[in-house]
């Protein structure tokens, strides 16, 4: 069931003050994923409230918080601090990726990886939001019509893979996608 913002504001009115605490607890601690949990939990069976809806409701909470939302620390960007970030990764970066991901409150972002061998894994360098592009690349970045997020992720992510001497692989820097290839030695190599 898809609810409108008359329809989401009736419901979340309607719902015990407890029930709106423990919901707005979740998202002025910017834990979005228990605010949806508890949203679907309460809203599933009497009303048919699916995941889609539930985000929408906590998103509705979120603009209805704005700035008192205490948010993580957004990831910095800048190659001193992402080299100090890959110094502590285990194992041998062999690249530095860019992926796509999203969610109804940040909308498209992306998450710079360190992909590693020996072992084999991925380590979290940085993720790149809407707000985290625009500190790093200014309010005037020159990003033409590409979206904020990449082009800040592509600038950091190729700085850092040129310090690190290693291979920088972002499959869909133009259009979000979170099902574009993933970085493969192989694919690489081709």
């Amino acid at each position: 069931m898809d609810m409108d913002t008359a329809a989401r504001t009736e419901w979340w009115d309607s719902l015990p003050a407890g029930i709106r605490d423990e919901i707005d607890g979740y998202v002025l601690k910017d834990s979005l994923l228990m605010a949806v949990r508890v949203i679907t939990a309460v809203g599933r069976v009497p009303h048919g409230i699916g995941l889609g809806t539930a985000q929408s409701i906590a998103n509705d909470r979120y603009l209805h918080y704005g700035d008192r939302i205490a948010r993580e620390p957004e990831s910095p960007l800048d190659l001193e601090s992402l080299a100090c970030r890959a110094a502590g990764c285990e194992g041998r970066i062999v690249a530095i990726e860019a992926i796509w991901d999203g969610d109804t409150v940040h909308d498209w972002f992306v998450r710079l990886l360190a992909i590693t061998a020996d072992p084999a894994g991925e380590t979290h360098m940085a993720t790149v939001y809407w707000s985290t592009a625009r500190r790093y690349l200014g309010e005037e970045g020159n990003h033409h019509t590409r979206h904020r997020p990449a082009v800040a992720a592509e600038q950091a992510g190729r700085a850092l893979a040129d310090h690190l001497s290693v291979p920088f692989h972002f499959a869909s820097p133009d259009t979000p996608d979170d099902e574009a290839p993933r970085w493969t030695e192989s694919a690489e190599a081709r």
